[in-house]
C-alpha cells in the first residue's frame, strides 16, 4: 500500500516541535522551523527528505527503486522518496533520523531523557 503525504505527516507529527509547513511553495514538514522534508511537485517529483550523506549513498546505491536522486541534489544531504514505492516501516524510521539531523540540541536532549 502506497505511502501518502498525509502518512508522512501523521507520523512526522507524533516527534517533538514538528509541523506541518511549507518550503518553496510546497508541503513541507519542519522542526523547531527547520525543513525535514518536503513534498516535491517538479516533473521528478518524490518527498526530499533530509539524511545524513551516508545514508543517502546507501540508499541510492543501493536495490531499492524508492530511493533515488537529482542533478539539483547532487552535493546536498537530502534523498528522493517514491512515497508509492517505499516501504511505510523504512520511510518513518529514516524521517525520525531526520528529525534527529534536524531538530535543536535542546529539543533532541529532551526527547532522549
Amino acid at each position: 500500500m502506497p505511502v501518502t503525504w498525509d502518512d508522512v505527516v501523521t507520523f512526522a507529527s507524533t516527534l517533538p516541535e514538528v509541523a506541518e509547513s511549507t518550503s518553496y511553495g510546497t508541503p513541507a514538514v519542519k522542526v523547531a522551523g527547520k525543513l525535514m522534508g518536503r513534498l516535491r511537485t517538479d516533473s521528478d517529483g518524490g518527498f526530499a527528505l533530509r539524511c545524513s550523506a551516508t545514508d543517502k549513498a546507501a540508499l541510492v546505491q543501493g536495490a531499492d527503486p524508492a530511493f533515488y536522486t537529482t542533478p539539483h541534489y547532487d552535493g546536498h544531504d537530502y534523498v528522493l522518496v517514491d512515497l508509492d514505492a517505499v516501504d511505510a516501516d523504512e520511510l518513518f524510521e529514516l524521517v525520525d533520523a531526520a528529525w534527529y539531523l534536524v531538530a535543536p540540541a535542546t529539543v533532541r536532549t529532551a526527547r532522549d531523557a
